[in-house]
């Protein structure tokens, strides 16, 4: 799901109050297109089948 750009500035103003932090308005557009961007690349993950016993890598290595 690829939030719309209202949905995208009610979350980051929900997160915010929530947290206590002050966003500027001066950098609402980059945090919106960061968020945005974070949305984009959790549904490709999303996209990939696992199978059932699939299981996290203990160690990783570069």
């Amino acid at each position: 799901m690829q939030p719309d750009d209202d949905t995208l500035t009610a979350l980051i103003e929900a997160h915010a109050k929530a947290l206590r932090l002050t966003i500027e308005p001066e950098w609402m557009a980059s945090v919106k297109a960061h968020l945005a961007v974070s949305y984009r690349l959790a549904g490709i993950v999303e996209e990939v089948e696992l199978p059932d016993e699939s299981e996290p890598a203990p160690v990783y290595e570069a």
